[in-house]
Formats: C-alpha cells, structure tokens, sequence
C-alpha cells in the first residue's frame, strides 16, 4: 500500500461523499433508480464511499472487495430472481465497481460491466459525478431491461434510497 493513497484516503474521508453528493443530488439519483426499475425486474442500488478508514483502510483493501463486502451488508444478492445489481464509487480512488447477482452476470458478464465502468470514471474525470451515475444506472437498467423484462408487477425488493457512506 502507498503512502499516497493512505495521504488520499485520510484527507477525503467521509466530507467529500457529503460535498459532492449533496441531499438534491441524492434525489435525483434516488429518483432515477426508481424510474429505471419500472423497466425491468431487477433492484439496482447506488453506494458511495468517500474513503476507507481503520481496518479497510489499513489492510490495503481494494474498491472491489469492499464492494463485494457492501454487496453482502446490503443484501443485495437475496433479490427473487438472483437480478441485484450493486453501483459502488470509492471516491477517494474514483474506483466504480459493479457488482450483480448471478442472474444477471450470467448474462452480461465481467467485460460489460467493466465497460460501464469505465464510462462513469471517465464522467467523473471530468467532475460530472451526478451525470456519471445517473448514465451507470441507466446502462445497467438497460441491461436488466434486455435480460429481465417486467412482468406484471413485481414489488420493490431493496431500498432505491442511494446510500452514502
């Protein structure tokens, strides 16, 4: 672990996730989460991190793996058709990380998750955090959308309420 990204994680820490996501921000997001499961079947939810503290920090642990830790917390995977898909940004590293259920990573797999990815990044590269997620959610909506369609009505399984760490 370098000492660059401990310097980064102890300045930014959990202000930073305040400062750039504010409350208007959070529910617009909120509200595009909402929207985007009225076309399909699955339960996507939004985490971001501003930085790891103590023990994650510490042990040198890596977007992914606190995603996958924040997948499980969040129960993410105990969705009916096994179509949960985690959105998780560590601020800190501007590392997003897609974590889905087997359903549907079945379906689009590692290189079309990386891809969107890759384009939220690049979103927030340029500062446009609220855009760059907005944009993921819709990619992995329309992912859902192809791959599990609605059927009928189907209840709201997970908060669509973006958590912010």
């Amino acid at each position: 672990m370098g000492i660059g990204r401990i310097t980064r994680h102890l300045l930014q820490h959990h202000w930073r996730a305040k400062q750039v996501f504010p409350y208007d921000v959070l529910d617009r997001i909120e509200h595009a989460i909402k929207q985007s499961e009225t076309t399909h079947s699955g339960q996507v939810r939004f985490v971001v991190e501003g930085a790891l503290d103590g023990r994650p920090l510490f042990r040198n642990q890596h977007a992914r793996e606190r995603a996958l830790d924040m997948f499980s917390h969040l129960r993410i995977w105990d969705t009916a058709h096994n179509n949960g898909i985690l959105i998780y940004l560590l601020l800190a590293d501007r590392d997003v990380e897609i974590i889905a259920d087997r359903g549907i990573d079945a379906k689009v797999g590692a290189a079309g998750w990386e891809a969107i990815c890759r384009a939220m990044e690049a979103e927030f590269s340029a500062g446009r955090f609220e855009r760059g997620v907005i944009a993921g959610i819709a990619a992995v909506s329309r992912e859902l959308a192809k791959h599990f369609p609605p059927s009928g009505p189907h209840p709201n399984e997970l908060p669509d309420k973006p958590v912010v760490m």
